[in-house]
């Protein structure tokens, strides 16, 4: 079967759609393929810098790199980030539009659906085969009207579509039936093939139930691919899991409502040495050596959670004892004096006093800064050693008074960020901050471990992403066998 554009549709959201995606740009890349991922629709908190200077879901810019080529808007040309239950900051095209009530942006679809034309044009005049991603479900009849994100924009596009379940939800078969049930002939026709993700046992017992599913269907089980254990792939956005580490160096991350870009922390569970828990609303602070104030979409309102849950008290008792902290982007603007959001930029405008913890004050400002970096741990025994990279997402500018700078960034003759007087605590508006192994080693050796071990995040997300790809070679087979 010979193709320019396939879908991949999830009976459910995680049922592994974007893990597929990612897989399939990869085999076509090592076919010398010019292979481009694209997601319309995405609704996530956890974004990337692109090349051309706007933010994407962070999802598709793994699936950019599993593709061998840099991250751009079109791969995602609509981004949802929401700020409350009910509201989200718009972004076209990676730059922010509009913040919209879900109520007005199920009208603006339309205008978005445009946006999302354009996009997939301009790719499909680069590349020769697109895998675009759907978002959720296409069950989910209350949204397919104006629907931009799985069956609207497949039919507008006329692709084919596969469908994902995973089957350690439990019900696979449930899913498939009842998703068919709730399309219409012409989107049950432009399914061709079922994917079963994260299986284990023997595949023996399933085969019954394969040959039901095609029977039932008419419809060819493409693949069932395996559970894979100890993947470093970035989430598109749902903190993936409770569990944490063994090691002997304790990293508390509170789970705070609107928590933006959690990837942040990816290399640091990943290190054999660090035990790293994210503390959900209710639970029992543990002590910790390092507590990392996480990045927020709702800076104040977020602030105000953490209050109410006791963390201010926890943070002083912290730092009594001798323990380090650092805010990351929103948790930075945290430990200020104050936070001024006297626009409405991400809530009702006024002004919250924040944890006095840095001489910093915050104003947030329309204008939202969006770049990707490189520089040195400005704290590090010798910067020249530690180098670090990352990008910045954030609508505020942080005015800090006669304190360090925590990195020196390339061309910028100002320092990023603060470090106290006393050295326990960093700010910085750094994302992925602990992606690069050197700077991983020097920040962690700063708050107190001496480890020789150095993750290389990178390396480890690329050997993920051939793992998922050779996993996933059985989808491409059973596609080239179709008619």
């Amino acid at each position: 079967m010979k193709l320019t554009t396939l879908m991949v549709q999830g009976t459910t959201s995680d049922a592994g759609k974007s893990t597929v995606v990612a897989a399939l740009c990869r085999l076509l890349q090592r076919q010398g393929v010019r292979v481009a991922p694209m997601k319309p629709q995405n609704m996530a908190l956890n974004s990337a810098v692109t090349v051309d200077g706007g933010e994407i879901g962070r999802a598709q810019a793994l699936q950019a790199q599993a593709a061998g080529i840099l991250p751009h808007t079109d791969m995602n040309p609509v981004l949802l980030k929401p700020s409350s239950d009910t509201g989200a900051q718009i972004i076209i095209h990676g730059k922010v539009r509009a913040d919209m009530h879900a109520r007005d942006y199920d009208q603006y679809k339309t205008v978005a659906m445009g946006a999302v034309l354009e996009s997939y044009q301009r790719l499909q005049q680069q590349y020769q085969v697109i895998v675009v991603e759907g978002a959720g479900s296409p069950a989910e009849v209350n949204l397919r009207e104006r629907d931009i994100a799985n069956m609207g924009f497949a039919e507008a596009v006329d692709c084919p579509v596969i469908l994902v379940a995973d089957i350690d939800r439990g019900g696979v078969f449930a899913h498939f039936l009842g998703t068919l049930a709730c399309l219409s002939a012409s989107e049950q026709n432009r399914i061709i093939g079922f994917v079963i993700n994260r299986f284990r046992g023997d595949i023996s017992l399933l085969e019954p139930g394969l040959r039901w599913l095609e029977e039932k269907t008419g419809k060819p089980v493409l693949a069932v691919l395996p559970y894979l254990h100890g993947l470093q792939l970035d989430a598109e956005d749902a903190i993936q899991s409770s569990q944490h580490g063994s090691g002997r160096f304790r990293i508390i991350v509170p789970a705070i409502p609107r928590i933006s870009n959690h990837t942040d922390f990816d290399a640091l569970r990943a290190h054999p040495d660090v035990d790293l828990q994210f503390i959900g609303p209710d639970q029992a602070i543990p002590a910790a050596d390092l507590i990392i104030l996480p990045g927020s979409k709702n800076t104040r309102s977020d602030l105000e959670f953490l209050r109410q849950q006791g963390w201010e008290t926890v943070l002083r008792k912290h730092l009594r004892y001798g323990g380090k902290l650092i805010g990351i982007c929103g948790g930075y603007q945290m430990l200020g004096q104050q936070i001024s959001d006297m626009h409405g930029v991400e809530s009702a405008p006024g002004i919250t006093a924040g944890f006095a913890l840095l001489d910093t004050v915050t104003e947030l400002t329309r204008e939202k800064r969006l770049q990707q970096v490189t520089g040195v741990c400005a704290f590090a025994p010798d910067p020249d050693e530690a180098r670090v990279s990352g990008y910045e997402i954030h609508m505020g500018v942080t005015y800090v008074s006669k304190l360090s700078p925590a990195f020196r960034l390339d061309g910028q003759a100002e320092g990023e960020g603060a470090v106290s007087a006393d050295g326990q605590i960093l700010g910085s508006y750094l994302h992925g901050m602990f992606d690069h192994p050197e700077a991983c080693q020097a920040l962690l050796h700063w708050a107190g471990l001496r480890s020789e071990h150095k993750v290389d995040l990178a390396a480890l997300r690329e050997l993920s992403i051939d793992r998922i790809a050779d996993a996933a070679a059985p989808i491409l087979d059973a596609l080239a066998r179709l008619d």
